[in-house]
C-alpha cells in the first residue's frame, strides 16, 4: 500500500484561552516558517494556518509573498521551498474542504494536545488505520491552551499526547516542538 497523503493544520481560531473561554491567536513568524520547515522535511502535502482573522491572513500572504519574490529567492532559496506549502485558510472546514477536493476524498481529521490522556491512539496505530481506510490524514495541533472540545469531539482520531521524562511530570512544549516531535514520529512508523 502507498504512503498516505499528510496535510497539517496549525490552528489559531477557534482555539481555547487558559480560562477555557473560546479565542483567535495571533499567528507569528516562528509558526509560518518552522512549522513549514518541519511539514515540508517530512513529506507534508500542505501546511494550513487556521485563522478568521482577515488582517492575520493578510500579514500571511505578506511574508510568504516575499520568500517568492525575488530579494527572497536571493536571499534564502530554501526558505521558498519550505514556504510553498504555506497556506492560511479562514476556517478548519475549508482546510478540510481544499483536501477532500485535492485528493477525492475526505481526509481522516487527527487531532492532540499535551492535556490528552495515556488511552489515546499511538502514530503506528494511526498510520495503520489511514492505510486501511486508504485515506489521507489532516493533523490538527492548536494555540493558546488547545483545540476546542468541539474539534476535539468531531475528530477522527486522537494521537496520545508527547509525555517527556520530567521527575515532576512537567509536560509544556512549544507548539513548534511538539509538531516537528509528531512528524518525526510519523515519519518514522511509515
Amino acid at each position: 500500500m502507498a504512503k498516505p497523503k499528510m496535510y497539517l493544520g496549525l490552528v489559531h481560531g477557534p482555539v481555547r484561552s487558559k480560562t477555557g473561554e473560546v479565542i483567535t491567536t495571533s499567528i507569528t513568524n516562528l509558526d509560518i516558517h518552522d512549522i513549514s520547515r518541519s511539514s515540508r522535511t517530512f513529506g507534508f502535502e500542505r501546511y494550513f494556518l487556521v485563522s478568521p482573522i482577515k488582517t492575520q491572513q493578510d500579514m500571511v500572504k505578506k511574508i510568504l509573498g516575499f520568500w517568492e519574490a525575488d530579494s527572497g529567492l536571493i536571499y534564502n532559496p530554501d526558505r521558498k521551498e519550505a514556504l510553498h506549502t504555506a497556506q492560511v485558510v479562514d476556517t478548519i472546514e475549508d482546510a478540510i474542504a481544499q483536501i477532500t477536493e485535492i485528493e477525492g476524498k475526505k481526509p481522516c481529521v487527527v487531532v492532540t494536545g499535551a492535556n490528552f490522556d495515556s488511552h489515546d491512539g499511538e502514530e503506528k496505530e494511526l498510520l495503520e488505520k489511514l492505510k486501511l481506510d486508504d485515506t489521507p490524514m489532516f493533523l490538527l495541533f492548536g494555540t493558546g491552551w488547545g483545540l476546542t472540545a468541539s474539534v476535539v469531539d468531531s475528530a477522527d482520531f486522537r494521537l496520545k499526547p508527547i509525555f517527556g521524562i520530567a521527575s515532576d511530570g512537567y509536560n509544556h512544549l512549544s507548539v513548534r516542538s511538539a509538531v516537528a516531535i509528531y512528524l518525526d514520529r510519523l515519519a518514522r512508523s511509515l
